[in-house]
């Protein structure tokens, strides 16, 4: 899967985000709106990750879906 699936499908994606990062709010949700880069500064700032780590984890995550 790519990222341009994800973001245009983020009302379906946006589900499975907040189950793998339930410190995500729906407020933060709607901010994301399918943009890997606001997702992984969100992971950043919810849970003290470095940009690398948000980046890997994002990877990992999408492996999975």
């Amino acid at each position: 899967m790519n990222w341009n699936q994800v973001e245009g499908n983020w009302e379906q994606f946006k589900g499975k985000a907040q189950q793998q990062w339930g410190k995500l709010t729906n407020d933060d949700m709607d901010v994301i709106s399918g943009r890997r880069k606001e997702l992984e500064g969100r992971l950043q700032e919810r849970y003290g990750k470095t940009q690398e780590e948000a980046e890997k984890e994002v990877d990992s995550w999408m492996e999975k879906i």
